[in-house]
């Protein structure tokens, strides 16, 4: 395969506004890229593949990542096929799959017509970079986007459940849909549900936690800028957090759908899986006193400041004491954290930030 590609980064213009809230009865928590070897249906520029709007549907550009994918991108690709929401193009960064991921990518192509499938060479550094690479590309124009995972069934009103919440957004705003994800096994059986989340979705929640993963989320084109001019280098432990902590801190407006609309599959080969049992909650809080939630809080604050120029300055003021407390002494560090009024979802998850804050795990 002969792959090229070429990184740009787009800096937003100034989205200065009033913000309108979403009004609903539904309950709320408010490369030029070439591959050789593939047909030339597939070989249609990216610039060619958003279309505008029909009858008032606006285009998604779905942002898939892919690594040795061929057990379940099948009946992924089909629950994206058979979308409500009909006016889609599905652009797909491969990470170097050596199975016949893109053998699989290809017969869909080739069933689609020419302006719904393009696939790119991902960077090779993770999900986390892969995603955020894709997401950084300038020459994917659309109005809005939606992460996709490679294992995932997508319920039929996936899409045009987001895209009914996105419309009511003005398009300066930065706005991204999230949800809550049903959990299923290797063979589709549901297996449980990722937690309903109550608190409303703000800054002081993303800083110390992600509620809602990537496969999930769907966002505008402002939102979208802000995650281009962080740029696809950025080090953060995963895209979703990312996005949900720079969208909420530069004021934009996040929805957290509490019905799930996606079916997380759960499997083996899960980079991140889901939080449903005691074992998988005891397993999460080791690695938050073997020091994880440390460097991934670094992690976080160090991307946020460079971004700090688009914070809200109230948020700027969080961000900023927070970044001090976690490295003060006791006391001083319990009230510090207190102070910033960062906090989790539910009580036992805001016990165990406490017990973080307590023991400097923070």
């Amino acid at each position: 395969m002969d792959f090229h590609y070429d990184f740009k980064v787009k800096i937003p213009c100034n989205r200065n506004g009033k913000q309108k809230r979403f009004n609903s009865n539904q309950r709320s928590i408010s490369v030029t890229t070439s591959i050789a070897n593939f047909s030339t249906d597939i070989h249609t520029s990216l610039s060619t593949i958003a279309e505008p709007q029909q009858d008032g549907m606006p285009h998604v550009s779905i942002l898939m990542c892919s690594y040795n994918g061929e057990r379940f991108i099948s009946e992924q690709l089909g629950s994206i096929e058979r979308q409500t929401h009909a006016n889609w193009s599905l652009i797909v960064s491969d990470d170097g799959s050596e199975d016949a991921t893109l053998q699989i990518l290809e017969q869909f192509g080739k069933r689609w017509n020419t302006r719904r499938l393009k696939i790119v060479s991902g960077p090779g550094r993770g999900f986390a970079a892969n995603f955020l690479s894709l997401t950084s590309r300038t020459d994917i124009k659309s109005g809005l986007h939606a992460w996709s995972d490679q294992d995932d069934i997508w319920h039929a009103d996936k899409l045009a459940r987001a895209v009914t919440w996105l419309k009511t957004i003005p398009e300066y705003i930065p706005a991204l849909y999230c949800a809550r994800s049903e959990l299923v096994g290797e063979t589709g059986s549901t297996i449980g549900y990722s937690p309903l989340f109550r608190r409303p979705p703000q800054f002081t929640n993303a800083l110390v936690q992600s509620i809602s993963g990537g496969n999930t989320m769907v966002f505008n084109e402002a939102a979208r800028a802000l995650l281009q001019e962080a740029g696809a280098m950025v080090n953060v432990p995963s895209h979703d957090w990312w996005a949900y902590q720079l969208i909420s801190g530069a004021g934009g407006e996040i929805y957290y759908d509490p019905e799930p609309r996606v079916q997380y599959r759960q499997h083996d080969g899960n980079v991140v899986g889901g939080n449903i049992d005691w074992s998988t909650r005891l397993k999460r809080a080791r690695m938050v006193f073997q020091g994880r939630f440390i460097t991934w809080n670094s992690q976080n604050i160090q991307a946020l400041e460079t971004m700090i120029h688009r914070l809200k300055p109230e948020n700027k003021t969080t961000l900023l004491e927070f970044r001090s407390a976690r490295n003060q002494r006791l006391i001083n560090r319990i009230l510090g954290v207190w102070r910033t009024r960062v906090h989790r979802q539910t009580l036992c998850q805001n016990l165990a930030l406490f017990l973080a804050t307590l023991f400097k795990k923070i």
